[in-house]
């Protein structure tokens, strides 16, 4: 069944002004130029006020199954939008769902576009939308009460699980390229993730209206106020699935979670932790890409695996189909190097290969605030080039300074190392200050020097004494790599990196050294041969 042409030139029209940047007055001229929809736009498709928490309206659409016969009751599939995108975000993938017998409701999270409200964030006002929505739906479309199911990309994917531990009528969660803990999304180490956080805020001013509370907490984060760093934690915890694990397990949900090892807004070390406190029905995906790139065709309405195995998880727990989706391995993951899937009992066994343990045995001194060359890329660009063109950030390893970075490499293997899960590093800093920050970056090290980055993570640290030691125990970002034979690994450290704030006072140093009595190392877990 089709969409009238003027329900597509309005949607077309919608996902221009989101692609253009438009603020919410502008995208009102640019949907006011194209024909109107009437209430029922067609046969499957139609376009709402919803009522929302709070009094505020929602903006959103429903799609019903072609031929929905009178009397009968469909599952039903709610999808709040991402950060800053309209309700036209999920046309393609809802008219799907809507074939296969779906009742299916998306709507624009607050705050954004045309809907009502301010930018909360996740916070309790969006938790209690997402119930109103759910009630305006078994109040007026054919919707089944008893299998109600919850999905989205990662603001809706965030709000769909937040959701699921206030709801109980939720059965079903697919929640794609989103966060479970918004802490270590985005201040993972004690570090700012500026890249992430500054691309969010702007585009939530381009296309939305934030709250007081989030323009607050925003200025502290990236103003860098130590002092309001108790409140911000605070805040992001109230909006982190994490904490709310236990009314997630007692209201039994199948959660499903996708994410790419590149990340740069929400990494996936976070979701395989969530994913392994979950004692439901439950299933872990992680593949090459950045961030909502991995399911981004599939919103396009082009063949998409990610989109695929979330129709099937529908499938299973809402309309109970033994389509074996549930009989697979829970944790499925796609190397970076290979094509193909690898399937797991759980996260712990990714790494089933044992560890292999790589000392960092010499001493090494450098200056800080002076970029070294090696660095993370680009938000939700460089692991878009990974994912398409097998072309990770890179650095000339023999040609990083020695003064700005530290550097340790392995021997050249004789045969692949398949780097499978979270590698670790632990050393012990001295710093000559008692702020600073350093990021760790893992290489894999071709014959010419030329090292392609594997992963990487920011530590920062406050209060520490000058010129007394400490140790640090640092997870770098989760990932699936295959380092060829004949290359080598190279652990670099530096100071600075365009992706993160930095804390390095002016002058200050860092001496890594590796204590007879706590040596160092980086311990990378590897699957088995």
């Amino acid at each position: 069944m089709r969409a009238r042409p003027h329900t597509a030139a309005a949607a077309a029209a919608l996902i221009a002004a989101t692609a253009l940047g438009l603020a919410p007055h502008q995208a009102r001229a640019a949907t006011a130029a194209a024909p109107q929809a009437p209430l029922q736009a067609s046969s499957d498709l139609s376009f709402h006020d919803i009522p929302g928490s709070g009094g505020i309206t929602l903006k959103g659409n429903v799609f019903t199954p072609a031929g929905a016969e009178p009397g009968r009751r469909y599952p039903l599939i709610v999808l709040p939008t991402s950060w800053g995108m309209p309700q036209a975000e999920y046309l393609a993938q809802a008219r799907q769902l809507a074939d296969s017998g779906y009742t299916v409701v998306s709507y624009t999270s607050r705050g954004f576009w045309l809907s009502g409200g301010q930018i909360e964030t996740a916070g309790p006002a969006d938790i209690a939308d997402v119930s109103a929505v759910i009630d305006w739906a078994l109040a007026t479309t054919p919707a089944d009460p008893a299998r109600v199911g919850l999905g989205g990309v990662s603001y809706g994917a965030g709000i769909s699980l937040l959701a699921s531990a206030h709801d109980p009528r939720v059965k079903a969660v697919v929640a794609l390229s989103g966060w479970a803990d918004l802490i270590e999304s985005i201040y993972s180490g004690r570090t700012q993730h500026l890249q992430a956080a500054g691309m969010l805020g702007a585009a939530g001013y381009l296309t939305g209206r934030p709250g007081p509370e989030l323009q607050t907490v925003l200025g502290d984060f990236l103003g860098s106020r130590l002092e309001k760093e108790p409140a911000m934690i605070e805040w992001g915890k109230k909006r982190s699935a994490s904490e709310q694990i236990d009314r997630i397990n007692a209201n039994g949900a199948a959660v499903m979670l996708g994410n790419a090892w590149g990340d740069t807004i929400f990494p996936p070390n976070q979701y395989a932790d969530f994913f392994e406190k979950l004692t439901g029905p439950k299933r872990l995906e992680f593949r090459p890409g950045d961030h909502a790139t991995a399911e981004g065709t599939g919103l396009l309405g082009l063949p998409n695996d990610t989109w695929t195995n979330a129709h099937r998880w529908f499938d299973r727990y809402l309309k109970g189909e033994r389509n074996g989706v549930d009989a697979e391995p829970p944790v499925q993951i796609k190397s970076r190097s290979t094509e193909g899937y690898e399937g797991y009992a759980d996260w712990k066994s990714v790494g089933s290969g044992g560890t292999e343990r790589l000392p960092l045995a010499d001493s090494e001194h450098l200056w800080a605030n002076v970029d070294s060359g090696a660095d993370g890329g680009v938000v939700l660009l460089s692991s878009v080039l990974d994912q398409f063109a097998k072309a990770p950030p890179t650095a000339s390893i023999p040609l990083l300074p020695r003064a700005f970075a530290a550097v340790w490499q392995s021997p050249r293997y004789d045969r692949e190392r398949r780097v499978r899960g979270t590698v670790r590093l632990h050393t012990t800093v001295t710093p000559t200050k008692g702020d600073g920050t350093f990021i760790a970056y893992l290489y894999d090290v071709g014959p010419l020097g030329i090292g392609k980055l594997v992963s990487n993570a920011p530590y920062t640290f406050h209060g520490k004494t000058p010129g007394q030691s400490f140790g640090v125990d640092l997870d770098l970002f989760s990932t699936a790599y295959d380092v060829p034979e004949g290359h080598r690994l190279a652990l670099v450290i530096d100071t600075v990196d365009p992706l993160y704030i930095e804390h390095n006072p002016t002058g200050a140093q860092l001496t890594f050294s590796s204590p007879r009595t706590d040596p160092s190392y980086v311990s990378v877990p590897l699957r088995e041969q």
